[in-house]
């Protein structure tokens, strides 16, 4: 947590934050958590020449990540990914939750064919109950992915929704810019303009 991270999260979560400042903030945050998520993948020592023809020691990710966005709001987080990672391979799950019952329902899954050997960056901003990332880890694992190599990308969470992913898979991590009781659930219909 720092000063930057704090205002953006203050205009996404004001009533009165105009759609244009709302997204401008988002997108930042969400280039913020990629490229800490990004940290977080392994990578391999490698050599190059230089223009001048000097050799440099550096580093290279290695090859074998993915991200997998949790659809609608999921999507939002994409385009950071991309901005980032310009041939990353993405996949897309779409999970809905049953107003009475609190229950989470997977109506769609698409991923890379060999996911079950990548690093996957799991993309979901608002971590509320937990209850569709849990789902969505189900579904990765009937996959083949191992909960290891998981990380969750999120820009808000509460204690309960990130304790019962942990409960559930504790050897994932989840990657976060804030846990607070209150998480701006209003995320995705503001940040797509349907509000």
């Amino acid at each position: 947590m720092n000063d930057q991270i704090r205002e953006l999260q203050t205009i996404i979560r004001a009533k009165t934050a105009s759609r244009g400042d709302f997204v401008f903030s988002a997108d930042r945050l969400i280039r913020l958590v990629v490229e800490e998520g990004l940290n977080q993948l392994p990578y391999e020592r490698c050599t190059v020449t230089t223009p001048t023809g000097h050799k440099y020691e550096g580093i290279s990710f290695e090859k074998g990540n993915c991200g997998v966005s949790i659809m609608r709001s999921g999507e939002a987080m994409e385009h950071g990914l991309r901005d980032c990672c310009r041939s990353i391979r993405i996949g897309k799950i779409l999970i809905q939750s049953d107003e009475d019952t609190q229950r989470a329902k997977v109506y769609y899954a698409k991923f890379p064919p060999d996911i079950e050997r990548r690093k996957v960056l799991l993309m979901y901003p608002i971590l509320s109950t937990g209850n569709t990332v849990i789902e969505a880890v189900k579904v990765l694992i009937e996959h083949g992915v191992q909960p290891s190599v998981i990380i969750v990308l999120s820009l808000f969470s509460t204690p309960h929704g990130a304790t019962s992913i942990i409960r559930e898979f504790p050897d994932l991590r989840i990657l976060t810019t804030e846990v607070h009781p209150v998480a701006p659930t209003h995320f995705g219909q503001k940040y797509f303009g349907t509000d």
